[in-house]
């Protein structure tokens, strides 16, 4: 079988968008032992946006069943899409998944870019209205930089959950099974988490 770490490193050098907690560590040396402190954000690095973190009273990280962050999956190659991923680029190819995930150019990159692929809002009502339970995106923000929210408030209030900075660069198009739990952070609007594909190898399938 086949498996994709689909997780980006989270570190001091992590993608930061702007705004968010910056990443730090601190080891502790307890002379038998040591430990790291560490101070992070909700969305540091590759995470989930849980529905709280645009709804008021929306399900927060410890309340989404881990169903919905395991399955099968398809990601959907649009590194062709510039700064707007439009509905025509999806139309016709969300049947029989449950979970979404937009492969952009933004996987090859290091730094934040205000430029980064976003969904407009018509290409979010036609993912709500298939049935997306689970939606990522290798992007800082599954938004616009300039957005003002309507795309993630149409995506969250529909009972999706968001993943967004995943690394996508090394996988191909296709279905694939996916596991992407976060921390049970009581409370949470978000939370890092450790995002894994895997694929069955052809000389396996029967």
């Amino acid at each position: 079988m086949k498996v994709y770490d689909i997780t980006r490193d989270l570190s001091e050098d992590t993608i930061l968008y702007p705004g968010d907690v910056p990443p730090r560590f601190r080891e502790i040396d307890n002379g038998q032992y040591r430990v790291t402190e560490m101070t992070i954000g909700s969305h540091s690095g590759t995470h989930i946006d849980a529905p709280s973190h645009y709804l008021e009273g929306g399900r927060t990280v410890d309340q989404i069943p881990p169903g919905v962050l395991m399955g099968l999956a398809r990601v959907l190659d649009c590194s062709d899409a510039e700064e707007v991923i439009g509905p025509g680029r999806l139309a016709g190819r969300l049947a029989g998944t449950r979970t979404l995930l937009l492969k952009t150019w933004f996987s090859e990159r290091q730094r934040f870019e205000p430029g980064y692929p976003a969904l407009s809002l018509e290409a979010a009502h036609l993912i709500a209205d298939a049935g997306i339970t689970c939606l990522g995106t290798d992007a800082p923000s599954i938004e616009a930089f300039s957005g003002d929210g309507s795309v993630h408030r149409r995506l969250l209030g529909s009972g999706m959950v968001v993943l967004e900075l995943l690394d996508l660069a090394a996988v191909p198009e296709g279905d694939y099974v996916m596991v992407a739990l976060p921390l049970r952070l009581a409370g949470a609007d978000g939370s890092p988490v450790r995002a894994i594909l895997c694929k069955q190898s052809m000389e396996e399938e029967p």
